[in-house]
């Protein structure tokens, strides 16, 4: 397994994160303090497994949501704001760029924020897979496509290779096509990321955190 992995996690503006999940929180209403909830909360839940995952040092989260900074902050995770430039690549880039800084000979790694139902071992499994591929020198960057095998939900550098993230549509081509490799190993909540309902549900099927959990359940009372 990789001995230490430093992974940056972005969270957008709760106002404006997962817009295709509107009222999944409030039986279709779409109260914005209830969109923000569940998408707080599926920023919690990822946070939460990446550490239970003893393969990662450090978790650098890009956010410039001031509730995101507290609450992610409260519970001990660095938070730093977004750069110059908007964008999920960019910050992903920004963020790379700091633990880079910090120490030139890490592993990075971008993971997506939605990811409810994922279990630490399966994070850990995923990164043991791409610290053998490095160690041999397959490959200097490989990623996880998610569930619909089009899109990515976690892409991983050497030492000394650059991340160049390229996540939005298409993005497990654009990997691919830039030279990282897929990892194939099963890890079904490290692929499931949650767009819509039906992404929700899915992630359901396969235990959610307790985060999303409480959210839905706040939901459904009457």
């Amino acid at each position: 397994m990789i001995a230490a992995v430093d992974l940056v996690v972005p969270v957008k503006p709760l106002h404006a994160a997962k817009t295709r999940l509107r009222g999944a929180a409030d039986g279709g209403l779409g109260e914005p303090a209830a969109h923000a909830r569940l998408a707080l909360a599926l920023a919690h839940d990822t946070v939460a497994a990446v550490r239970g995952c003893p393969a990662v040092r450090h978790l650098l989260v890009v956010s410039s949501d001031p509730v995101v900074a507290a609450e992610l902050g409260a519970v001990g995770v660095e938070v730093v704001p977004d750069g110059p430039v908007s964008g999920l690549n960019a910050a992903y880039r920004r963020g790379a760029a700091l633990l880079r800084g910090r120490d030139p000979e890490a592993v990075v790694g971008a993971l997506q924020a939605d990811l409810p139902a994922l279990r630490p071992e399966e994070l850990c499994g995923a990164l043991g897979a791409a610290a053998t591929l490095f160690a041999e020198g397959v490959a200097g960057r490989a990623f996880v496509a998610d569930a619909d095998t089009t899109g990515t939900t976690l892409l991983l550098a050497a030492p000394g290779t650059p991340l160049d993230p390229r996540f939005g549509a298409g993005s497990a081509a654009a990997h691919r096509e830039s030279g990282a490799v897929a990892l194939t190993g099963g890890w079904p909540g490290l692929r499931r990321d949650v767009d819509t309902s039906d992404d929700l549900r899915g992630a359901a099927d396969l235990g959610l955190g307790a985060h999303t959990t409480g959210v839905l359940d706040r939901s459904s009372t009457p």
